[in-house]
C-alpha cells in the first residue's frame, strides 16, 4: 500500500508521516526529498516556470509576501507541485512493483494526483489532506514551533508577514478541500486538537 499525505506547507504533513511510520512499521519520503532529486535534470531554461518558488531570489518572508500576493504564491507552489508529480507516479510505481509498503508526504500530493493515482493502481492508494483554516490559531502554533530551523520563523522578522503567510496557508487549503470533496478523498482539518487529529488520521489510514 501507498500512503499519501498531501496539504499546504505546515499542517501537519511531516508529523502524520512519522506517526504513520512509527504505526505501520514502514518507511516514509518527503517530496521535498524527490523534488531535490529530479531539478539537476531539469534544462535551465525551462527551471524558472517549473520551480518558481526555489528560483525567488527572495530568501526573506517579509521581501516575498510584499512582493508577491497569497494567490501568487500559491500559484508557485501548484506549479511546482506539477512539476514533482511524474517524479511521485514513479517512485509509487516502483514501490507498488516491488510489493513495498511506503509512505509519501509532502504539498506537492495534491488531490488531482491522488484521484489518477487511485485511479491507475486500485485498492493499492490510500491517501489523506491536512489543512488549516484559522489564522490567528496558525500563528500562535507557527510562534511556539520547536522544528528546528522553521523557515517561517527563522526567516520572518515582521509581524505583519506572519498575517500574510497565514492568508497564505489558509486559502491554499480552502483549495486543496474544495479538490479533496471533489474527488471524493479524506481531509482533514488540523486547526484544534492536533495531537488528537494526527492519531484520528493514523487510525483512518490503518482502515482496512
Amino acid at each position: 500500500m501507498i500512503y499519501l499525505i498531501g496539504g499546504p506547507p505546515k499542517c501537519g504533513k511531516t508529523t502524520l508521516a512519522k506517526a504513520l511510520s512509527k504505526s505501520l512499521g514502514i518507511p516514509w519520503v518527503s517530496t521535498d526529498t524527490l523534488q531535490s532529486v529530479i531539478k539537476p535534470y531539469i534544462n535551465k531554461e525551462d527551471f524558472s516556470e517549473k520551480f518558481p518558488i526555489s528560483n525567488q531570489r527572495e530568501k526573506d518572508n517579509d521581501e516575498k509576501y510584499s512582493k508577491y500576493s497569497s494567490i501568487e504564491i500559491i500559484e508557485a507552489y501548484k506549479k511546482q507541485a506539477k512539476t514533482v508529480h511524474p517524479a511521485i507516479d514513479m517512485f509509487a510505481v516502483c514501490e507498488i512493483t516491488d510489493g513495498n509498503d511506503f509512505i509519501i508526504e509532502g504539498y506537492h500530493i495534491e488531490p488531482e494526483l491522488a484521484f489518477k493515482l487511485n485511479s491507475k493502481y486500485p485498492d493499492k492508494i490510500k491517501s489523506i489532506f491536512l489543512v488549516k483554516s484559522d489564522k490567528e490559531k496558525f500563528i500562535s502554533s507557527i510562534k511556539k514551533s520547536t522544528t528546528p530551523n522553521d523557515w517561517i520563523i527563522a526567516r520572518t522578522h515582521n509581524e505583519a508577514t506572519y498575517q500574510k503567510i497565514a492568508e497564505m496557508i489558509c486559502e491554499y487549503g480552502k483549495i486543496i478541500k474544495a479538490e479533496s470533496e471533489k474527488h471524493n478523498l479524506a481531509v482533514l482539518n488540523m486547526d484544534d486538537n492536533f495531537d488528537s487529529q494526527i492519531k484520528k488520521a493514523v487510525d483512518s489510514l490503518n482502515t482496512k
